[in-house]
């Protein structure tokens, strides 16, 4: 008896839905862990960033419809007198944090690391616990300490029979106000840096030129502060950045004021982008702050004559 076998075709089976990511999991599985990062810099970084840029050569209020303007913002910056002041203002703000706060933070490190001075953590805990504090806590602390009435610094002038002076109202002494802020605030943080620079250089160094006669002023600016030259770009650049990015404290406890005296770049950004709703020209003056901190910063680095920490 001849048996028929009957030819079945057979369906391919689909693949197995989790097939492609068991072979793949281990190459894709870190991209995962880290693609939240990107998302977020994308979204809220790098799209605001050009966004920016591209709203510069436009004119136009808030969400209206804006008009292509070209280099308008631009040179209208340089016809702007309040535009010209906040550049004015911030700049020397700038110059006190490079000249006076910054060595005086040096001194500061020097006197810490020198042999005289002991618990040197509890000393460099105290100089930066303030470059922690939030701004607006700093804002409201010296709001009280700088008040023309009853504010702490004027009681204490008071004693040495000297007048209330209105350092936030008076247009003469407003800026001098926030560079004792800033002296407070930020000489804890220049002071770790110097600090880093001095425990980098190696003693042998100091104690092989004070075996070749070299005093202690020769020993520190012949050997100190050349060892030191890294250190001090990073403390001039931090210091320029920095004095170009204030916003909290002008903005809290003066607004720019009075009559424009603390009128930083960033609180000019702020009131013609959220104020005014000029946001196009808020634009321009925010990339002209990026391009001054540019020029400056490659200045800086032409002077220092700074190719590696090995020259």
């Amino acid at each position: 008896m001849a048996v028929t076998q009957t030819q079945v075709t057979a369906r391919p089976q689909a693949p197995h839905a989790g097939s492609w990511w068991r072979r793949n999991q281990r190459r894709l599985a870190p991209f995962l862990f880290i693609a939240p990062f990107y998302i977020i810099f994308l979204v809220f970084g790098l799209y605001p960033i050009f966004y920016s840029f591209w709203l510069s050569f436009f004119k136009g209020f808030g969400f209206e419809q804006k008009t292509f303007f070209g280099l308008g913002n631009y040179i209208h910056m340089f016809h702007d007198p309040r535009y010209i002041n906040a550049v004015w203002v911030t700049t020397r703000f700038a110059l006190f944090s490079i000249f006076i706060l910054s060595p005086l933070a040096l001194l500061v490190a020097l006197a810490i690391n020198s042999t005289f001075v002991r618990w040197k953590g509890l000393y460099k805990t105290g100089f930066f616990l303030p470059t922690v504090t939030s701004a607006v806590i700093i804002s409201v602390i010296f709001s009280r300490v700088l008040d023309t009435n009853y504010g702490l610094l004027n009681a204490m002038l008071g004693w040495f029979g000297i007048p209330a002076i209105g350092w936030l109202t008076d247009t003469n002494v407003v800026l001098i106000a926030f560079m004792i802020l800033a002296l407070w605030n930020y000489i804890g943080i220049n002071t770790l840096f110097w600090l880093a620079g001095l425990n980098s250089i190696n003693r042998e160094l100091n104690e092989a030129a004070s075996i070749d006669g070299a005093g202690r002023l020769q020993n520190f600016f012949y050997v100190t502060m050349p060892l030191l030259r890294p250190i001090m770009l990073l403390v001039t650049i931090q210091a320029l950045i920095g004095s170009y990015n204030v916003f909290a404290e002008p903005f809290l406890l003066t607004g720019g004021g009075p009559s424009d005296a603390s009128l930083f770049i960033s609180v000019y950004v702020y009131n013609q982008g959220f104020e005014a709703f000029n946001v196009g020209y808020a634009s321009a003056i925010a990339y002209s702050m990026t391009a001054i901190l540019l020029v400056l910063s490659l200045l800086n680095i032409k002077l220092f004559g700074f190719r590696g920490v090995g020259d």
